[in-house]
């Protein structure tokens, strides 16, 4: 694999490799706190590369060149995970317990969890489309009012909130004042939820990951560790 290995002052432009026929986007990343290069396959296929502090882009390029044969492995055993429908009778998570689907009322297309109904199109046995609609819509309608709430209570100004449907993070904050968030937080716990929440609003404070953010998350969210475990265990739902 061929890296030109001139100077670089910024980060490199976005590349893609071709590992075992497949192109993989190439990502570097500068982290202060990390004290060596990382190379990580992320979920949504990725490979990301950590560039430690006084690091250098050329030696993140020779990294990767040294590392090649580890993330040929990693390609290959990255199957695309195939989505378990959701039928009347699976259990989903619903702000972090586990609830059944239920039939409803004879004759109607409906089924409800927890203490929503929603109805299903005809000749879709699969509940999944239907019901991540749903949750969608709903985490649109209750997320952003908390949003706000938490801004108010800690004198930050957020411009809007979004509620998306990313496949590899729960949240972003821009400069800008902009959050986004991920609506399956609605299948977390309320307390894992408003931890990301809050997350996303320190980055007004502190646009980066440094020791004072952490200190910024920790005044406001003193569990936070708790709901980063849960994040951790639970990742398999942005997949």
């Amino acid at each position: 694999m061929p890296f030109g290995l001139a100077r670089l002052k910024e980060p490199p432009a976005a590349e893609v490799l071709l590992v075992e026929g497949k192109r993989v986007p190439l990502l570097f990343v500068r982290n202060p706190r990390a004290r060596r290069y990382v190379l990580r396959l992320r979920p949504d296929g990725t490979a990301r590369v950590t560039v430690p502090r006084g690091g250098s882009w050329v030696e993140a390029r020779r990294f990767v060149a040294r590392n090649m044969t580890w993330l040929q492995r990693q390609t290959l055993a990255a199957r695309p995970m195939e989505r378990a429908p959701w039928l009347v009778g699976s259990e989903i998570l619903f702000r972090g317990e586990a609830v059944k689907i239920l039939a409803g009322l004879d004759g109607t297309r409906e089924v409800t969890f927890a203490d929503q109904t929603v109805r299903i199109s005809d000749g879709e046995p699969d509940c999944r489309p239907a019901l991540e609609r749903h949750l969608h819509r709903l985490a649109a309608a209750v997320l952003p009012p908390r949003v706000f709430q938490f801004a108010q209570e800690h004198g930050l100004k957020v411009e809007r909130v979004t509620v998306r449907n990313q496949k590899s993070r729960w949240g972003s904050c821009s400069r800008r004042g902009t959050v986004s968030l991920n609506w399956r937080l609605l299948q977390a716990p309320d307390f894992v939820a408003d931890y990301i929440l809050l997350h996303e609003l320190m980055h007004l404070r502190q646009m980066n990951h440094s020791q004072k953010f952490w200190q910024e998350v920790e005044q406001v969210c003193p569990d936070f560790r708790t709901a980063e475990r849960w994040l951790k265990a639970h990742a398999r739902l942005l997949r």
